[in-house]
Order: C-alpha cells, then sequence, then structure tokens
C-alpha cells in the first residue's frame, strides 16, 4: 500500500523543513520513503528549474511559465512518482499541481480552469492522497525571508510586492478548491508545534492506509 503527499505553502511558510522532519520520522519507523521537489526531481525537471528560476528570463509570459512547470511535473509523475507509489514506496513531494493553481492561476491572472487543463494530462490522473497546507500571513513570511542569509533571490522571488499577496491570498482559498484532500496547518508556531501538527494528521494517514509498522 503506497502513499502520496504533497506539501504546499507560501514563501516563508517552513514548508521544506517540514517535510524533511517527516522524512526523518517515517525513516526512523522503518519506512520506505522518497522525497522529491517541483520543479525538478528528474534530470529534465531540474534542467527545466534552471530556466524557470533564472533571474534572466525576465520576459517570461505566464502561459509559458505554466506549460514549464506542467512539463516537469510530466516527467517527474512518469519517471519517478508512479513507479515509486507501485513499489509501495510513501512519496513526499514539496509543491504539486496546487502550487500552479495558486502561481499561475490566480497570481498571474490565467485563471485555474486553464491551468488545471494546461496540467490535467501532465499528471496523468495522479493526484496526492493529501495536501499539508503550512500556511503562514503574508508579512511574517516576508519577515522569515529577510532573515534567511546568503540568498540570493530567484526570478519568482523577485516578484513585486503585489505578485506576494496574490500568492498568499491563493494559498487562503486553497483549501476550498479541494476541502477533502488539503489540509490546514498553522505555520506561525514553533518548528516542533508546527511538526506536532503535521506528524498528528500523518499518523492518521498511515493508520487509514494499514503502513504503521
Amino acid at each position: 500500500m503506497s502513499l502520496f503527499i504533497s506539501f504546499e505553502g507560501p514563501d516563508g511558510s517552513g514548508k521544506s523543513l517540514q517535510m524533511d522532519l517527516l522524512v526523518k520520522d517515517l525513516t526512523a519507523k522503518g519506512l520506505d520513503v522518497l522525497a522529491l521537489r517541483e520543479p525538478g526531481g528528474t534530470a529534465i525537471g531540474e534542467d527545466i528549474r534552471s530556466v524557470l528560476l533564472d533571474p534572466a528570463h525576465k520576459e517570461m509570459d505566464p502561459v509559458t511559465e505554466a506549460y514549464l512547470y506542467a512539463a516537469s511535473r510530466a516527467q517527474l509523475v512518469r519517471q519517478r512518482i508512479r513507479p515509486a507509489l507501485e513499489k509501495g514506496t510513501i512519496v513526499l513531494l514539496d509543491r504539486f499541481i496546487d502550487s500552479s493553481l495558486v502561481y499561475q492561476g490566480i497570481a498571474r491572472g490565467l485563471g485555474t480552469d486553464t491551468v488545471e487543463k494546461i496540467n490535467r494530462y501532465a499528471v496523468d490522473g495522479l493526484m496526492p492522497d493529501a495536501t499539508f497546507l503550512v500556511y503562514i500571513d503574508y508579512e511574517e513570511g516576508l519577515r522569515r525571508k529577510k532573515h534567511q542569509e546568503g540568498h540570493s533571490l530567484d526570478r519568482l522571488e523577485q516578484e513585486k510586492d503585489r505578485f506576494y499577496r496574490k500568492v498568499n491570498e491563493g494559498y487562503r482559498s486553497l483549501k476550498d478548491l479541494s476541502p477533502g484532500r488539503v489540509r490546514l496547518i498553522d505555520g506561525a508556531g514553533s518548528i516542533d508545534q508546527v511538526h506536532s501538527l503535521i506528524w498528528s494528521q500523518m499518523q492518521d494517514l498511515l493508520s487509514q492506509k494499514g503502513l504503521l509498522p
């Protein structure tokens, strides 16, 4: 029995750190875990990631951006995610189709219906069993980003304040778009507090799938 979990959240939410902590917990219990990120996760996907995030590509059109994310996603699903799930591996993914719905559909203004159609064939019908949406408000995310030292901003991170306010608004509405799958996690607490919230829900998912040792 396999399990597919994605992590979502605005910049500064700490979702990537929380995913890393969850990987350690699951591995400590002897479970087979594969952790991946988007865009990327394959050689082709990492090349696409370089194009997408390169600050030199400021002229990139939102439609081009949406299709590049979908292309990386298509390769990842077919090359790594689906084969791992077929072997019974627990797959944890840092961002998936929800990021495109928020960033390209809402913040870029393409519309969630349009972005969903672009990605429908890319994901080949595959969706996560659950999505942990680690949410913080815009001001807190901005404060956290300012405290990150030695980090050069990529193309998306260089977007204006208005864009990221739309991203946060998009994430606030994400749970309403997929209420049965998206699990809202309050990311405002300490690292340990947020991790405890996620681990509690993860244990329920593992029990439902019969994966607890």
